[in-house]
Order: C-alpha cells, then structure tokens, then sequence
C-alpha cells in the first residue's frame, strides 16, 4: 500500500482494484502528527459492492482480511438494490447505519447529495460542506457507530455507500482526524476520488435510483474538491476541537477515542 510521501503527491498504489468496484482503496499509509501511521488493512473505503465477482470476494476476504463491513446506505438503497456477493460470506459482519432517517424513503439525488430543488449552484463547495455537517447534525448515532465498528474490528473494515464519496468521505475523515491524521492528508485522500468520478459516474448511470439523478448533473458538478473537506474539518476542529471531542460529545470516553487510534495505526 502506500508510503509515507507527501499528501500532494500521487499515491497511485493507495487504489484497490478489483472488476465490481472503481472507487476502493486503503487509507493505510497516512501519516499521523506524533509520527505513527495508519496501518494497512484496517481501514478501506468503497463505492458500493453490489458487483463483486467471485475472485473479488476471494481477494477481499482472503487477501485484504476484511471482517466488517459498515454500509452507509440507506434504507431504500439497501432495498432497491438487494443483498450482494459479499452478504453470502459467513465469516463477514455486516452493520448496516444509514446517514438518513430510518424508514424514510430516499430519493437519488438525496443518496448522492444532490439538491433537488436548489436555485444554488450544485459545484459550489460550500453547499457541499453543509450537507456533510448534516450528517454529522442529523445521524450522528450512525457516525458514532460505524467509527466504533471500525474500532473494534478484528480485521479490516470496509465503509461503503454508493459512490464512495460523500457520506464514505465523512466517515473516513472523522476517523483520520480521530487518529491525528494531519488536515492537509485527509483533504488529499476525500479529493482522490475526482481521479475515478467519472468511473464512478458510469458505474452508477444504469442503475434505477440513480440513474435520473445523475442524468442533471454534470462530471464537475460530481466531482468532490479539496475545500469541501478542508471547511468540514475546520468546522468540526472550531467547535468540538476535532473529531475526537465530537466523538466524546456523542458519549465516547477517552479510552474509546484512544482504541481508534491504536486500532488503526498499531
């Protein structure tokens, strides 16, 4: 996996590519501000794995070890889209957290953060970043939950949603930040997802829930930006001192921020 060179430099080794996805890869690599680094293989992010071929299931439970995977999905999602390869694997946990109401119907353009109607133009950063806080203002037991997923997990998680974006680019930042990733690294890894958006786009295009949604949009409007994930981060950095006091501020004790951190870069 990657090497500890700089965040503005490619890390082309970082991308894990297999036929049923286009958006993985592993944030092990990343250097942390005491001088740690996150561990290989504890934490992978992922557009949605509903297109996994039989070899891809092997390679993701035989040669990355994944025991967990946190699907941040929601309720319609899951259901429109039905149970893929990798829900027929015994020795996976499967943990379900939606960033959406429970039992509310989602509609694609609300799946991909997409204003349905907005006289606001959808590339602008700051309608971006605002949507991400609300995540984090309107579900923040499913943060809480997926982070402490990953915590836990006795080999690697995947965290997933449909493109492996934007509720995945959530999540994955709030857990780097946790472990002391400095800033300028986690902007680098959310904004590496622009290296396959179009990928991601095509993937995504024939899909029923998405399709429609995706039809308005153009390729830069999709495509995710550096200062999207810089304001997320300084917003939460200003008001909880980083995503370890959001973590306490949802009932998280000391010792449940220091088992992150030691499971993703010991």
């Amino acid at each position: 996996m990657s090497d500890n060179r700089g965040p503005d430099e490619a890390v082309p080794d970082r991308w894990i590519d297999l036929d049923g996805v286009v958006n993985m890869r592993d944030v092990g690599g990343l250097p942390t501000r005491d001088g740690a680094t996150i561990q290989p293989r504890r934490l992978l992010r992922s557009d949605n794995l509903q297109d996994l071929s039989e070899s891809d299931v092997r390679h993701v439970v035989d040669v990355l070890g994944v025991s967990d995977i946190v699907d941040l999905r929601s309720d319609t999602e899951v259901s429109t889209e039905g149970p893929g390869p990798l829900w027929h694997v015994e020795s996976l946990t499967h943990h379900h957290h939606s960033l959406f109401g429970e039992g509310r119907g989602v509609t694609g353009e609300q799946a991909l953060a997409m204003p349905e109607h907005s006289s606001r133009p959808v590339r602008d950063a700051q309608f971006w970043s605002e949507h991400y806080l609300g995540y984090l203002a309107t579900r923040p037991d499913s943060i809480s939950a997926a982070l402490d997923i990953v915590s836990r997990s006795t080999g690697a998680t995947v965290v997933h949603c449909a493109a492996g974006k934007d509720r995945t680019g959530t999540v994955v930042a709030l857990a780097l930040d946790a472990a002391g990733v400095p800033h300028d690294a986690i902007v680098e890894d959310y904004a590496l997802t622009a290296e396959r958006i179009e990928r991601i786009i095509a993937r995504l295009m024939p899909r029923e829930l998405y399709g429609n949604a995706l039809k308005k949009q153009s390729v830069a409007d999709q495509s995710p930006r550096p200062e999207t994930m810089q304001t997320i981060l300084d917003a939460v950095q200003s008001e909880f001192g980083g995503a370890a006091g959001w973590l306490r501020r949802q009932g998280w004790r000391d010792s449940d921020v220091d088992r992150l951190r030691t499971r993703l870069t010991s």
